[in-house]
Order: structure tokens, then sequence, then C-alpha cells
């Protein structure tokens, strides 16, 4: 048991690190080839901080392990709105003024209710799969065309260019990075499926509830990392599109690229449980987020203290089906 652990261990610290350098690496090799901050901050930082996920659940896939696959997307989703939105709003409120996001937490929901429809029966097949990526294919292009024609003063553009401008790089560094970061994202990917996938067989649990909790968190928390900086530098926008965009990202081509890959046998639990509260949790962070009847835009203490009450709560549960299997 001590090496499986070990493995997750090591695995979840290196997929931390490499991941915040190739996000860092992606993000300044995108400035150098020209793309638009806001380009930027919606798809490159958005597939960035998914990328661990994104790794980690192809290669469970094609070890035959699709549940791990659905619970680390599902689990992480509930942990970046829970964990990371929740905690940083409990720091401090959080503001929200770009158009740009507030147009794309319409979409989350849709997408969130089109896996529910396809989770009815117990499983995601390829070309239901197919559908998801075909549905993230369309969102990049439009995402592509809206940057052309978003205004300049929407606060997410700034906010990315001073995120950007803190971490300066030069174009052989930001390719070296980004390189690098794919590369120990690779490594540290197959190391933590292979110890997550050990732990969940000694214990007697399905890799889905192991993807739901440890790797789920494990996965979220260069989003919490990448949150706090961007609080720290009052980038509130910043911190709520990393969340929004990243759910995305894991709803549509984590789930997409896994399930292509091999058909998940998601089991009705998924929709009744994790399912659920991941689409209740997305609902609650737009209802704080939107203006109502001169309402200001922002998630305050007591908002984001419930988002995380709540992946507290579920995530206990989801520990004691672990202690009593």
């Amino acid at each position: 048991m001590l090496l499986p652990l070990v493995g997750v261990v090591i695995g979840l610290v290196l997929l931390i690190w490499s991941a915040e350098k190739f996000v860092d690496g992606a993000a300044a090799t995108s400035r150098w080839l020209g793309l638009s901050p806001l380009l930027i901050g919606m798809l490159v930082i958005g597939f960035g901080t998914s990328a661990p996920e994104m790794m980690v659940s192809v290669l469970a896939a094609l070890q035959g392990n699709p549940g791990l696959a659905v619970g680390n997307a599902y689990g992480s989703n509930i942990a970046n709105i829970g964990l990371v939105l929740g905690f940083v709003a409990l720091i401090a409120p959080l503001a929200v003024h770009s158009s740009v996001i507030r147009k794309e937490m319409p979409i989350l929901v849709l997408v969130t209710l089109i896996t529910g429809g396809m989770l009815w029966d117990g499983w995601v097949s390829r070309w239901e799969a197919a559908i998801l990526l075909v549905v993230l294919v369309v969102f990049i292009t439009v995402s592509i065309v809206r940057s052309k024609k978003q205004s300049a003063d929407d606060p997410l553009i700034g906010d990315v260019a001073d995120s950007l401008d803190s971490k300066p790089m030069s174009r052989g560094k930001a390719i070296m990075w980004t390189l690098i970061g794919l590369v120990l994202l690779i490594v540290s990917s197959r190391l933590l499926v292979w110890g997550a996938v050990e732990i969940a067989q000694r214990f007697g649990v399905s890799d889905l509830i192991i993807g739901l909790t440890v790797v789920a968190v494990g996965t979220s928390l260069p989003e919490l990392a990448s949150s706090i900086s961007a609080l720290r530098r009052k980038e509130h926008d910043m911190v709520l599109g990393n969340v929004v965009g990243s759910n995305l990202f894991n709803s549509l081509a984590v789930v997409g690229l896994a399930g292509v890959i091999a058909p998940i046998d998601a089991g009705r639990e998924v929709l009744v449980r994790d399912w659920s509260i991941m689409t209740c949790m997305t609902l609650l962070m737009i209802l704080f987020a939107f203006s109502w009847r001169g309402r200001p835009r922002r998630i305050n203490r007591l908002e984001g203290g419930v988002l995380f009450t709540l992946f507290i709560a579920y995530t206990g549960y989801m520990v004691s089906i672990v202690v009593l299997s």
C-alpha cells in the first residue's frame, strides 16, 4: 500500500508543478505568436488549467479505467466551484465585471445539461463522446470569432494582460517550458493514475470514487494556486474566468477524449449523485455572479461560504463511502 500512496503523492506534486509551467509557457508562447489577451485567457489558460485532468483521464481510459476519467472530470468541476471559487471568495469578495464571462456561463449550463442527458442510461458511448468534442470545436471557433469583436475595455482582457506581464518570458524560454511542462504532465499523470488505481483495488472501491475524490481535488490544485495568485493582483474576473473555462474544458474535452478512447460505464449513481451536485453548484455560481434588482455583481463571503460548505459536505460523504466500504 505504501508504494501506491507514494506514487499518488509524487504524481500530484509533479502534476501541479508541471501544470503551472505548462500554462505559463503556453500563454507566453501564444503571446509571442500574436494571440490576443482575451483569446489567451479564454482558450489557452482555460485549456492549460484543464491539462492535468485531460492527461489523467486519457491515460486512465487507455489503461481500461474510464470510471476514473469521468470521476476526475466531474469531481474537478465540483472542486473548482466549491474549493477554488468558494474558498477564494471567503478570503475576499469577488467582483464580476467581464461580459465575456457572463456570456460563457449560460454555455456552461447548456453543456452541463447535455452531459446529464448522456448519463441518463448510465453510459457515455463513443458517439456521445464525439458529440462533446464537436461541441468543443464549435465553442473554440465561436470564441476565436468573438475575441476579434470584443471591446478592448473588457476587464478580463486587462486581467490576462497583467498576468502575462507579471511573468515575462523570452520566446525560447516560453517554448522550452511548454515542452517540459507537457512531458512532465504525461509522466506525472501516468504515475498518479497507477497509484490511484492500485489504491482503489486495495480498498475495494471503484476507480470512479477515487477519481471523484483524491484525483479530482489534486488536479484542481493548479486552479486554486492560480486563483489565489490572481486574487492577490486583484484580478477578480480572472478567478471566475479560470473556473468557468476549466469546467467547460473538463465537461467537453476530458470526458470527450476519454469516451472516444473507451465507452464509459458511469452507472446511474453518477447522474443522481455527482452530476446533480455539480449542476446545483453551477447554477448557484451563476446566481451569485449575476446582478439581480440592482444587486452589485459580486460573489460575497456568505455566498463563497455556501459553495465551500457544499464542497466539504460532498467530499465528506465520498470519503465516508471509502471508509465504510
